[in-house]
């Protein structure tokens, strides 16, 4: 799992998939409200001039030398939800993320917000 004493350590290293190949590299970190434990990251990815963040989950990611692995398919993490770099993940798109990865997603019990930016 990834569990990085300061996450500006790793700020701008390389996310790759399982089979090494580089999705990107890694812009923030999100964290589940419930636990505040690391759930989603960020990565920059597309043309210099056309940079945007896409969302990848966390659970069963790795950190090796100089970068971070996650356990899904470069593919997949490119066509997941994504934000201008300059923008900031919106409430109600929260389900969309979980919903491309196929993950359970619920509100807080109050209907709080899932994630938080760290």
């Amino acid at each position: 799992m990834f569990e990085p004493d300061d996450i500006r350590e790793w700020r701008g290293h390389d996310v790759v998939d399982e089979s090494g190949g580089r999705i990107g590299s890694l812009e923030s970190v999100y964290v589940d409200t419930a636990t505040d434990q690391p759930s989603f990251a960020t990565v920059t990815v597309g043309m210099p001039t056309r940079h945007r963040l896409v969302f990848v989950p966390l659970a069963g990611a790795t950190v090796g030398p100089q970068c971070l692995k996650v356990r899904y398919p470069k593919s997949q993490v490119k066509d997941a939800p994504s934000l201008g770099t300059d923008d900031v993940l919106a409430a109600e798109d929260e389900p969309s993320v979980f919903a491309h990865y196929e993950l359970e997603y619920a509100p807080g019990a109050g209907g709080e917000r899932r994630l938080a930016r760290r």
